[in-house]
């Protein structure tokens, strides 16, 4: 077994969930400029994307990213393997294994959140990640699956996984359901029930136990951080993108960014014009990562709309910005 590369310990105290078409590497470069600290994570890649598929484009990222860790979807302990090899050498400073995506594409596929019913079978796939990379291999999984509810089901499932090599586990602390409710319903409907994960935590106090799920103020991951190592945040830090320039002071005892939001959008124009002379990418993927930045500020939704206008996408980034700085400050 390789030896692992050391980690700092607060290395999970916050994080951003990964998130389908929303944490890729320009969201993360925008989230990367209000936290130096904060743990971002990919959207999940799955393990036959990498095999078959563009490894740069699935696997490339902005070197202000880190840390940075790479999930992957897939239930083949020597797929995942291979993955977790490819992402080390990428440079990724994790590797974490979904089984907490309840998707029905994801269970065409046997993995995701169908995964926790065979424990056995992610501890397999995880001593190979293990086996084959030096950095951490964690999992995010969910408390249980479908209407069954017994904690001792996620408490065996990490006790299984666990010996197989995995220290750090991201708890979404709702069970997942396999039928009858969409992705959305998902992380919305099956109740929450923090306690499971601070149960995991005291049973369990030599693993990095993280939380994650309807989490949403500074206040709320306080009080988590008193039970468990650390948490999670999804849609909130999506949609309110400035609470990030909150936590490098709230939660890591650091200096803040001492960037205005003028200042982040600014440097987030450079960040088009970069990418649309390095890639050919245009500005309007990058921009709507950050449509959420003014939020709450009078004129953030006159803003927003020039920045997503269809009409303005054949202008230049700094042209719509000014725009969009003339319509806010106007209606401010």
């Amino acid at each position: 077994m390789s030896s692992p590369k050391p980690v700092p310990p607060d290395r999970w105290k916050l994080s951003v969930a990964p998130m389908m078409d929303w944490t890729d590497r320009h969201c993360r470069y925008f989230h990367r400029l209000l936290s130096r600290h904060a743990l971002l994570y990919t959207e999940m890649v799955t393990t036959g994307a990498l095999i078959h598929g563009d490894v740069p484009r699935h696997l490339r990222y902005n070197v202000e990213e880190h840390p940075l860790a790479l999930q992957l979807g897939g239930s083949e302990p020597a797929d995942l393997a291979h993955c977790a090899r490819l992402g080390e050498q990428w440079g990724y400073d994790e590797i974490n294994l979904n089984c907490g995506c309840p998707s029905e594409r994801v269970q065409r596929g046997a993995f995701g959140a169908c995964l926790m019913a065979e424990p056995q079978l992610v501890a397999d796939c995880v001593k190979a990640m293990v086996d084959g990379v030096q950095v951490p291999v964690t999992v995010k999984h969910r408390i249980g699956i479908d209407k069954s509810e017994s904690y001792d089901f996620v408490r065996d499932f990490v006790g299984t996984v666990s010996e197989a090599g995995c220290h750090t586990f991201i708890v979404h602390a709702r069970n997942a359901w396999l039928k009858g409710l969409s992705p959305k319903e998902n992380r919305e409907v099956p109740p929450l029930r923090y306690e499971w994960a601070h149960r995991l935590k005291s049973d369990f106090p030599h693993l990095v136990i993280a939380v994650n799920g309807g989490i949403t103020t500074t206040a709320q991951v306080q009080e988590q951080l008193q039970h468990v190592d650390g948490v999670m945040l999804g849609r909130e830090a999506y949609h309110n993108p400035w609470w990030l320039s909150e936590w490098d002071t709230a939660f890591y005892g650091a200096a803040p960014t001492g960037l205005t939001r003028e200042q982040v959008e600014e440097q987030m124009v450079s960040y088009m014009e970069r990418e649309a002379a390095e890639h050919g990418t245009p500005w309007y993927p990058i921009a709507r990562h950050m449509l959420g930045l003014r939020h709450g500020l009078p004129g953030a939704r006159r803003w927003r709309q020039v920045w997503s206008d269809h009409k303005v996408k054949d202008l230049p980034a700094r042209d719509v910005m000014a725009q969009a700085h003339g319509v806010a400050f106007a209606a401010a």
